[in-house]
């Protein structure tokens, strides 16, 4: 199997069969040291190489710690056998979305495009790739950033990587998301409104993936860009959480990272991530709270008035009147049990002091009937602060547009 980008070619079977993800990671900062394109990925594997040897193992990659998982117990969350992926030639790809018919293109993000295809062996894939729209280096550490991460995954609630593609231009192969995004599903005028039995399950189920990504992984995901158009539907509706090109693994060691520039989705920023830049478990903690209010409220984080689901709730959830963030779509059926539990766990979610916003395995708990106890959860009064000073005018915030680097997607997949 032979590996080329930008005119470069390789045989990649001489290389590793076996990455740690977090040599990945280590090697996209060395790849701003190539100032060509296309060279990058040359140095990239090619210190694979000197660091693994060379293996062949059919063409295939696993993204394992370089461990061997014999003798494990395998559990719910533990795949009985290693993830892998592999690379896929141009010519397999483009065969796959009848190059790239703009019919098979179901969604758009800032630098990216997804089109669904079809494998020779009648696998459903989506084929996202990396447009020209970025700098070769945004591409390069956006493709290496997502293949590091979410390369290692494996969880019902996590879109699953099937593979790679560095010819002609990068791409990244999942498998297929038959329902769309939540979001699609959520807000589409033309489709029968989403029930509450199915918001209730992909709530709880989206809390699932992100707990594994921060606990039950073997190394710490932050995703940084949770909202309901990056978690995806499967065939049975079952939530998976996707697009990790902003996502930032955090070393056991440390509490937290700082990262530049702020990017992110309007509404759905931490208030320590966009003044400081400080990521953490409770960034995502955070943008799941704005995630939930969305679900409750069939209301966007920012609608076409500018104003941000945060501010319009704040009154809402001051007043423990959790009837009035209901979608009207509706009506009186939805079970009110479990609509005050979801309100009250957005509000801790949301909190603006960190440090009190619950953890996402207190959330997960809590959302799956752990008793609600007010008084646990209640901050000292020299805590209490307004959490929702963001976002209420965006039109006008300049200061704020000039800071923050957004992301947004159109269309599912």
């Amino acid at each position: 199997m032979q590996l080329s980008y930008s005119g470069k070619t390789k045989d990649i079977r001489q290389f590793t069969s076996r990455l740690p993800v977090y040599r990945v990671t280590q090697l996209i900062g060395r790849m701003k040291k190539c100032h060509l394109r296309g060279r990058s990925l040359k140095c990239l594997f090619s210190s694979l190489c000197r660091r693994r040897g060379r293996e062949e193992v059919n063409g295939s990659f696993g993204l394992g710690d370089g461990e061997s998982n014999s003798g494990q117990e395998e559990t719910e969350l533990t795949p009985p056998h290693k993830s892998s992926w592999r690379c896929f030639s141009y010519e397999e790809i483009h065969r796959a979305t009848d190059g790239f018919h703009r019919d098979n293109l179901v969604g758009r993000g800032g630098y990216s495009e997804v089109y669904r295809g079809v494998l020779d062996s009648g696998q459903l894939v989506a084929v996202k790739r990396l447009t020209g729209a970025a700098t070769d280096e945004q591409k390069e550490k956006e493709f290496l950033t997502e293949l590091g991460t979410v390369g290692h995954v494996r969880h019902p609630n996590v879109t699953a990587l099937f593979g790679c593609c560095i010819d002609q231009d990068l791409h990244l192969i999942f498998e297929f998301s038959y329902r769309g995004s939540v979001a699609s599903n959520l807000h589409n005028e033309d489709s029968p409104p989403m029930d509450w039995k199915l918001r209730h399950k992909i709530a709880v189920g989206t809390a699932r993936g992100l707990q594994y990504l921060h606990k039950d992984c073997r190394r710490r995901i932050i995703h940084r860009d949770i909202k309901t158009s990056n978690v995806l539907l499967s065939a049975n509706f079952e939530p998976q959480i996707s697009d990790f090109g902003l996502a930032r693994w955090l070393p056991s060691e440390w509490s937290h990272r700082a990262v530049s520039p702020i990017e992110g989705t309007f509404g759905c920023l931490a208030p320590e991530y966009f003044s400081h830049g400080i990521v953490d478990e409770k960034t995502d903690v955070f943008a799941f709270g704005v995630f939930l209010l969305e679900i409750i409220s069939g209301r966007q984080p920012v609608d076409g008035s500018h104003r941000s689901l945060l501010s319009w709730a704040k009154p809402y959830l001051n007043e423990g009147t959790a009837t009035m963030l209901v979608d009207p779509k509706l009506g009186d059926d939805y079970d009110l049990h479990q609509m005050k539990r979801f309100t009250f766990v957005a509000s801790l979610c949301i909190r603006a002091t960190a440090e009190w916003r619950p953890s996402m395995t207190e959330v997960l708990n809590l959302l799956e009937n752990t008793e609600m106890s007010p008084e646990r959860w209640k901050m000292p009064e020299e805590e209490e602060v307004d959490d929702f000073y963001l976002f209420d005018d965006l039109e006008d915030d300049d200061d704020f547009c000039d800071t923050a680097t957004t992301t947004s997607s159109t269309g599912s997949w």
